[in-house]
């Protein structure tokens, strides 16, 4: 036998001449005859126990250590039964001391304890009671090894089996549930092939692990193999092959099924009767098929009725989850639970409390699924006051609190009520643990979270792989990498989430290539580790290498998500790619996802971006929209300077009673101002505040002094500045500038500069914009001052980009570049354009071209700006009249914009260009934005 090393060998001694003794009076106590009155006291033991376990059950704790300490005679079946209730209540401290007083107990007492330090994940805990056993059976060897299969550990579980000195055949279904629980299906293949004797539960638990993992199909051909085999299934057995039916998604084999069970005499057993009830209500377009199935149940119980209610709540029939409830007789638990949680998932959080108010005497399952109602709805206060009034809390109860304080923004709560746990004497649940290293997360408590990270040692749960990942995801968003890499290296399980949390942490700390490392070495990926890095790559502006990632996803036959559909779509719609942007329109509706709102409002706001009229058909499709739909339509209207349309888009948005938001203002302000329309954005500035109590941003008031400043009143958009109630920022005095830019006036515009160097000292744009406005008006010494200031500065003029898409390919130009490879050509094309629209009557526009240089080389300096060669190169390679498309990084200056003017009237082209502010569309000859831009 194995003792722990502070014990002495003489204490050892003692302690084992002890349990013989004991044993001694144990069997002295069996054989002598028992006293007349005997079967009486036995009756009365056994009464109490039974009490004991019937108020540990409903969660009423106090009162069963009540029942245990006022019995006169207690056997040792009565101090495991008050063990078990603490340890199944998760009050491991209370049975521990149970333990203590009367030494250790028996060998099944120490089994009981040690179960209970397993289902909260104290591994460690849990192990010091196995070695300190003097003695140990079977079933103590299957306890730990279950222990470190439930905490995740299965590499210890398979070195504790192999040193088992017998195993019996629930040793080794122990190791076949570790090896499935942790989806380690091809050494639990190995595993079940190599028993030597299998049983029911056997079969069920590498079925329902190949169910875990979605092989439903080799699930399914294990059972079929067991049938063969004449193994006759029971109902956990059933049970787990109809989750592999239902992950098929065909309620053929599902019908196919049902003789079997008619055969062996199971669909009218109400427990596989629930079963195959619960796999017709896990796809939501056969609810009518299951409440049909239901209704002809000839049995039902408590969880037959809870299933229905769940299941048309979760399909949104909460009227029809409501009257199977009216119909059910009992009410219990279960179904009132299950329908005051529907109800609070559906927001109608007064109708659930109104239930909860009418159970007469609710458990503590009610309790919790009441506050996890108000968590749910972000009525948090209501949840705390539910909370302090709960006459018995268990784990999930303090769990429930923990993870509600984290989900709904107020982490410190959080924190603060898991010290409470801890005062209270009782140490977090996984689920606790891992909600306050998430509240540790959104608030960056660095210290705080390794002070969660020690208390999860002390729990014995640090080698747990929840809390692994909880802890990597922790430490990666407070930006210790140096404790990611530990936790991730120390971990003993590593799942896709460790990994997936791992790229996560190397990701937000712009360690890009780091992660590309590490998801290259992935032995498997889900969809979540493929939205993770081509995530990365969309944030690291390099989305020409995430869409390659997309394509290598679809080629891995890997189904895409709405996250990564809606990042894609960003992408394309940043690129000003269309045709890339259809093409994934098309992967949306192979796999019905075109039709989710996430995605269907990222369809519109790329179509919108890409400056294509199918924007409009997407949002007329639409099933359903948001405030976001709304938003994005008014917003897009706005960049393409159609202001009429986006006030028409509001109304239609009010009539349809969406109420608008901070951003609506922003899009419709910014419609007005693109369009000049003066006196409607004063409407819509003043209706914030009085028709909706909205208080003005900063982003409201740059549209202002950009309306203001457009429309000529250069001098009443800056009084408008100094008599703003908040400090106005870059974008605001930048609006300023840019108007003095049309106007010409160098002294509002000097001044707005002079505000924007303070601010941002390095942007070159603003330097740009100042001397643009001098040399309009030929002030040279203060260009020359300007470009002074800007050598001083080490500032440097941001570069023009423009590019376009062709071919399924983006070509890319730079103001005078000559790297491309067809440079001669565009430049040949661009030469005769030039000629051309100098006969139509176009004059170079050298107002903003530097005054030390001859004309000539002024007008030559102005040909090669980067959308001119752009659009040179979509002539030579598109068709006659297709229409041309062009992406700018930068404002287009007012002689390109006369030039693309001359350029649609004379090739007879639709052209569009985006450029940094809004969209330009022209058409023979004038432009969209009406030369107001």
């Amino acid at each position: 036998m194995l003792l722990p090393t502070k014990w002495s060998k003489p204490m050892a001694r003692c302690l084992l001449l002890r349990r013989h003794l004991t044993a001694a009076v144990a069997t002295a106590a069996a054989t002598a005859p028992l006293p007349a009155r005997s079967a009486h006291r036995v009756f009365d033991r056994s009464a109490h126990t039974d009490r004991i376990q019937e108020l540990a059950r409903l969660g009423r704790l106090r009162e069963a250590r009540e029942v245990f300490d006022a019995m006169p005679h207690r056997s040792i079946f009565a101090w495991n039964t008050m063990i078990s209730a603490y340890c199944n209540s998760g009050m491991l401290e209370d049975a521990r001391s149970l333990v203590d007083a009367i030494s250790g107990g028996n060998v099944r007492t120490s089994t009981i304890l040690l179960s209970g330090y397993a289902r909260l994940g104290r591994v460690l805990d849990a192990r010091r009671v196995f070695d300190g056993m003097l003695e140990r059976n079977t079933i103590a060897w299957n306890a730990m090894v279950s222990c470190y299969v439930r905490n995740g550990d299965v590499t210890m579980a398979r070195r504790l089996f192999d040193a088992m000195p017998s195993k019996d055949v629930t040793s080794w279904n122990s190791m076949l549930t570790g090896y499935c629980h942790s989806r380690q299906m091809v050494d639990a293949w190995h595993l079940f092939e190599q028993m030597p004797e299998r049983n029911l539960v056997s079969w069920t638990v590498v079925i329902s692990g190949y169910a875990r993992i979605e092989q439903h199909r080799k699930a399914w051909d294990i059972f079929c193999m067991m049938h063969r085999e004449g193994v006759s299934p029971d109902q956990s057995n059933f049970a787990s092959v109809l989750l592999a039916v239902t992950g098929l998604r065909d309620l053929c084999v599902l019908e196919g099924l049902r003789p079997l069970a008619l055969k062996t005499g199971f669909e009218s057993d109400v427990v596989i009767g629930t079963s195959m009830l619960n796999a017709y209500t896990r796809d939501a377009s056969a609810l009518d098929t299951a409440m049909k199935f239901f209704e002809g149940m000839p049995e039902r119980n408590e969880y037959t009725w809870s299933t229905m209610i769940s299941a048309l709540s979760h399909g949104g029939r909460i009227d029809a989850a409501t009257a199977v409830y009216e119909r059910d007789p009992v009410k219990s638990i279960p179904c009132q639970t299950a329908l005051l949680t529907g109800l609070a998932r559906c927001g109608r959080i007064t109708d659930a409390r109104i239930l909860f108010d009418q159970i007469p005497d609710p458990i503590v399952v009610s309790w919790n699924a009441m506050i996890t109602g108000y968590m749910q709805n972000g009525m948090v206060d209501e949840a705390k006051e539910l909370f302090d009034r709960m006459p018995f809390r268990n784990t999930i109860s303090w769990a429930g609190m923990i993870a509600g304080y984290a989900q709904n923004g107020r982490s410190q709560e959080a924190l603060d009520l898991l010290q409470a746990q801890h005062r209270n004497g009782m140490l977090p649940s996984l689920s606790s643990l891992t909600s306050s290293f998430f509240a540790c997360s959104n608030i960056g408590a660095l210290e705080t979270g390794k002070q969660v990270h020690s208390l999860a040692v002390k729990a014995g749960c640090q080698f747990n792989s929840y809390v692994g990942n909880a802890l990597i995801t922790m430490y990666g968003k407070c930006g210790n990498m140096e404790y990611v890499r530990q936790v991730f290296s120390r971990m003993r399980v590593k799942d896709t989430v460790s990994w997936n949390s791992f790229i996560s942490a190397l990701v937000h700390n712009n360690m890009l290539e780091d992660a590309r490392h590490i998801f290259d070495n992935m032995l498997s990926r889900d969809v979540v580790s493929w939205t993770t890095i081509i995530s990365a790559y969309a944030q690291a502006d390099r989305g020409t290498e995430a869409v390659e990632f997309f394509k290598i996803m679809l080629h891995k036959h890997e189904v895409p998500n709405s996250p990564i559909l809606t990042i894609l779509l960003s992408i394309c719609g940043s690129l000003g790619a269309p045709k890339l942007g259809q093409q994934i329109h098309t992967v949306a509706i192979k796999h019905g996802r075109d039709s989710e709102l996430i995605v269907a409002n990222a369809l519109m706001s790329m179509y919108f971006k890409c400056g294509s009229a199918d924007s409009h058909k997407v949002f007329d499709s639409m099933e359903e929209r948001d405030i976001f739909t709304w938003n994005s339509f008014i917003t897009g209207c706005a960049q393409h300077g159609l202001g009429r349309e986006a006030i028409k888009m509001y109304k239609h948005m009010r009539s349809a009673g969406v109420l608008p938001n901070e951003v609506t203002f922003v899009g419709l302000l910014n419609a007005c101002s693109h369009a000049g329309l003066v006196d409607e954005g004063w409407q819509f500035f003043k209706s914030m505040s009085r028709d909706y109590g909205l208080t003005p941003l900063l982003e409201h008031y740059a549209c202002m002094v950009d309306l203001l400043g457009r429309t000529g009143n250069v001098e009443g958009a800056e009084q408008f500045i100094y008599d703003m109630p908040i400090e106005p920022d870059a974008v605001i005095w930048s609006a300023l500038l840019g108007a003095c830019k049309i106007h010409k006036n160098a002294e509002i515009g000097r001044r707005a500069a002079e505000r924007l160097f303070a601010i941002e000292p390095s942007n070159s744009g603003n330097y740009v914009m100042l001397s643009n406005i001098y040399s309009s008006l030929g002030m040279w010494v203060e260009v020359a001052e300007v470009r002074r200031i800007m050598k001083q500065q080490g500032v440097t003029k941001e570069p023009g980009c423009s590019w376009m898409q062709s071919r399924n390919k983006v070509y890319s130009f730079v103001t005078g570049d000559k790297q491309h490879e067809q440079i001669e050509e565009i430049e040949s094309t661009l030469q005769d354009l030039y000629t051309s629209l100098r006969t139509a009557g176009y004059v170079p526009d050298t107002e903003f071209v530097l005054h030390d240089i001859d004309e000539e080389q002024k007008e030559s300096s102005l040909l090669y700006h980067s959308e001119k060669l752009a659009v040179a190169y979509g002539l030579l390679v598109t068709p006659q009249g297709m229409p041309i498309q062009i992406m700018k990084n930068l404002r287009i200056c007012g002689d390109c914009h006369t030039f693309f003017k001359f350029v649609s009237q004379v090739t007879k082209r639709d052209i569009d260009i985006r450029d940094g502010n809004r969209f330009h569309h022209f058409r023979n000859g004038s432009c969209s934005c009406g030369d107001f831009w």
